[in-house]
């Protein structure tokens, strides 16, 4: 009886220790995270631990997460938006043009600045997937003609946007902004979409090999022009989102964050489903990255460090997301 019980302590033991390497793989993102809070707190702990940081942090970095969101649909069927920026700072200068500088209602205003980014995707789709425009170039380019369209609509900042959706956005809850909440609400519609429906699977199918995809009965191109038009919409979202939290509009804002969207989208495939974009693990990397450079600004280290520092994560994570996506093929 001993001997027995001995020898299934020693299965489960062997089971836990074979599987431990498996653990580490797919959260050592929320390790590392975690680390350079500990790190942090040691180095500056009056103002770093402090839960008004910390709330911060996840209120005002919210934007940054939707808008990387919104990338994964793409980035998981093979298409390379990087208009997802540019498509935000249109929407994003339309609404506070229509509702502050010529007094437009707030709702229709939204409403016309989510048709623009519903165009972007459009015509994006049609150039990439009905053209057969590589959709880094394709994108490359909308990325610059929306960029000087929204400086050409308005090229000023303009402050004043209706009180109505800066509640929307800056009214708090368990002390963070309610624009947390609807980051928090896009990574669990996501997390559901890619884990548990058929669409989530057919656009990782899409994503890696659309012949194969295509001879098993996937509409590929559908797939593919759907995932390009749901990523420009939820960008345009994050315009509306953006103009109410800063309850202001600057149109030079909004270009910045692609290059922190990229690096936030391609950490998080090396984290939770590792080879795979996917929703928390964005989650984690992009609360990752803005912690990191929230601790370096307390510490006054500023300046270029920042883009030395996403330039980095998006390096280290095109690296290990394309490591990781050869083990998954190899079934290692």
């Amino acid at each position: 009886m001993i001997d027995g019980r001995q020898s299934v302590w020693m299965e489960r033991k062997e089971h836990m220790n074979s599987r431990l390497p498996v653990y580490l793989n797919r959260y050592a993102l929320l390790l590392a995270w975690i680390a350079i809070i500990i790190i942090f707190g040691a180095l500056e702990p009056e103002l770093f631990l402090r839960p008004r940081n910390f709330l911060t942090i996840f209120s005002e970095r919210s934007i940054l997460l939707i808008l990387t969101l919104g990338m994964l649909p793409g980035l998981a069927a093979g298409e390379y938006d990087l208009s997802t920026a540019s498509t935000m700072g249109l929407s994003f200068v339309i609404l506070g043009w229509l509702n502050i500088i010529h007094g437009w209602p707030v709702a229709p205003a939204i409403l016309v600045a989510l048709a623009a980014a519903l165009v972007v995707g459009i015509v994006n789709a049609v150039v990439i997937v009905i053209l057969k425009v590589p959709s880094i170039v394709a994108t490359l380019g909308m990325a610059t003609l929306l960029a000087g369209a929204a400086l050409g609509i308005n090229n000023l900042i303009v402050s004043g946007i209706s009180e109505s959706l800066v509640n929307v956005a800056r009214t708090k809850l368990f002390g963070l902004q309610l624009v947390f909440f609807y980051a928090l609400a896009l990574t669990l519609i996501l997390w559901y979409v890619f884990a548990y429906t058929p669409l989530g699977r057919y656009i990782y199918f899409v994503g890696a090999g659309r012949d194969v995809a295509r001879l098993t009965g996937i509409r590929v191109d559908a797939i593919r022009a759907g995932t390009l038009i749901a990523g420009s919409v939820i960008a345009g979202l994050a315009g509306v989102l953006l103009a109410g939290r800063n309850g202001s509009v600057d149109p030079n804002f909004a270009p910045g964050l692609l290059l922190p969207a990229f690096a936030g989208a391609f950490l998080g495939s090396t984290t939770v489903t590792p080879g795979r974009f996917n929703a928390w693990g964005t989650f984690i990397a992009v609360y990752f990255l803005v912690t990191g450079i929230n601790g370096l600004q307390l510490m006054k280290i500023t300046g270029w460090v920042e883009q030395v520092f996403f330039g980095a994560a998006l390096i280290i994570g095109v690296v290990f997301s394309h490591l990781a996506g050869r083990r998954r093929i190899a079934g290692v």
